[in-house]
């Protein structure tokens, strides 16, 4: 036998380093994945998003804003609010320019760093995060809760299986009537509750919302990312080889095998890592980083906190699984070369455009005008010729208060000589309101030739700032 097969065979695990290695082929396709806790910088940061991302959530719709929520989407009168401002949905310019902002920041990230989104704050790894804590402080750890699922059922087992699933059930349903409150006013949400009188589409959507998120976060987990989300396969068109992701250094890991902590490397012919397996046991999709990158991979960083932790215990250098790049691993580029060539072009295009997008949005909203005007000649009355021997055309006057106060605004008319308001020519709109009516416009009948004439509405606001210019037309009969 040669010496290296000798030493082979006196190979011994790391007991300290590898706690509990647990049955690695539970990650195998079709099999239930149990998700080993981890502690870290990054596990650190996905909490932290938790609590923020929660905090907002569960915490706007309780938030005032002078007499009224905060933040509200109101169907039924077509008004949203969001703080200070009030929008109809003639303002859907704002909400397309928010979802083009959304997107492109999802480049930027993606290009920059991989699927931070994911593995940080998208809703589905929030929840399912949540969720596992709750698991993890009903049924145990991860050995102590696969014990428990192979074990026949008993009366303790139902006991703790029942308990889980009630918190998972209340939190949903939370979830769900939270969601509902950014429609329906949460407090007046509440009071319909306690008399037992929530309308049929606030049960429906309180329900809905929160069996989506009881099923997805306490069932479907991995399987929302892996088979149903549509980011996993096309984030490969936004990848390069300076994208960074999470990376398992095959140089300086390979070959790999357990071994003494005492044990000489270079006489085991060894590489850094252990075999331990604890990448795999941590991550949440059940994948082995150690294969190389995966679509699967949501790039939560979990197997690098691990990783690190068995590094410190067997007293080798950490960033055998870490944040690089492609490029980088190969060519073993220092953290300075790795950040010159993440802001490439490619990542200072979609900043620029990112930006522009954002100043165009804050600067339009800073500078528009609180209110609206539709104008529409009333094809229901004819041109006709009044008293004195003037022309009248009537048209139709919509003005809508885009503010929290009521507001009166003067109407004027422009266009041919001696054209005129003769009907009021100052209407008050209450605050967050809209009102239509009948606005009636005369001119000399030697104003013009008889036909129709281009003129101009000006409505000016007398309580606030803002004036605004309305093209229509004015008939003149033969």
């Amino acid at each position: 036998m040669s010496s290296k097969d000798h030493s082979a065979k006196k190979v011994i695990p790391i007991a300290a380093a590898v706690p509990d290695q647990g049955d690695t082929s539970m990650h195998m396709a079709g099999q239930k994945i149990y998700p080993r806790s981890v502690k870290g910088f990054f596990a650190n940061w996905r909490w932290a998003m938790v609590w923020v991302t929660q905090i907002i959530f569960y915490g706007l719709p309780w938030v005032e804003w002078g007499q009224r929520q905060a933040v509200l989407f109101d169907l039924t009168v077509r008004r949203f609010y969001l703080f200070g401002l009030v929008l109809y949905p003639q303002d859907l310019i704002y909400l397309t320019g928010m979802l083009i902002m959304a997107a492109l920041s999802l480049f930027l990230f993606t290009a920059v760093a991989g699927r931070l989104w994911c593995g940080y704050a998208c809703p589905q790894t929030v929840y399912t995060e949540i969720f596992l804590w709750v698991e993890k402080m009903v049924e145990g750890d991860r050995s102590a809760h696969m014990r428990r699922d192979d074990a026949a059922m008993s009366a303790g087992k139902f006991g703790r299986k029942f308990a889980k699933h009630f918190i998972w059930l209340a939190m949903a349903i939370w979830t769900g009537y939270t969601f509902v409150g950014y429609f329906t006013p949460i407090r007046v949400l509440g009071q319909e509750v306690l008399a037992l009188d929530l309308g049929s589409w606030e049960i429906f959507w309180t329900i809905f919302y929160g069996f989506a998120t009881y099923g997805n976060a306490g069932f479907m987990r991995e399987s929302i990312c892996i088979h149903m989300c549509p980011y996993a396969r096309f984030q490969s068109a936004m990848f390069d080889r300076d994208t960074l992701i999470v990376t398992y250094d095959t140089q300086r890991g390979e070959p790999r095998g357990a071994r003494s902590k005492k044990a000489d490397l270079s006489k085991l012919n060894l590489g850094s890592c252990v075999d331990c397996s604890l990448c795999v046991q941590v991550c949440p999709t059940g994948i082995d980083i150690r294969n190389g990158l995966q679509y699967q991979c949501i790039g939560c960083g979990a197997c690098v906190d691990v990783c690190d932790t068995v590094m410190d215990k067997v007293g080798y250098p950490r960033g055998l699984i870490k944040y690089s790049t492609e490029n980088a691993i190969a060519n073993r580029w220092t953290q300075q070369q790795v950040k010159k060539h993440v802001f490439r072009p490619r990542v200072l295009v979609y900043t620029t455009i990112l930006m522009g997008i954002v100043t165009a949005i804050v600067v339009t909203l800073a500078t528009r005008t609180p209110f609206k005007v539709d104008v529409v000649r009333d094809r229901g009355v004819m041109a006709r010729v009044v008293e004195a021997g003037k022309t009248e055309n009537v048209y139709r006057l919509q003005i809508m208060n885009a503010t929290e106060s009521d507001q009166h605004y003067r109407v004027t008319v422009t266009g041919l000589p001696g054209l005129t308001v003769t009907s009021e020519d100052t209407i008050l709109v209450k605050s967050t309101e809209a009102r239509t009516l009948p606005v009636r416009v005369q001119a000399p009948f030697e104003a013009a030739a008889p036909g129709s004439h281009e003129i101009h509405f000006e409505i000016e606001s007398l309580d606030s700032p803002g004036r605004l210019r309305e093209e229509s037309k004015f008939v003149i009969p033969k």
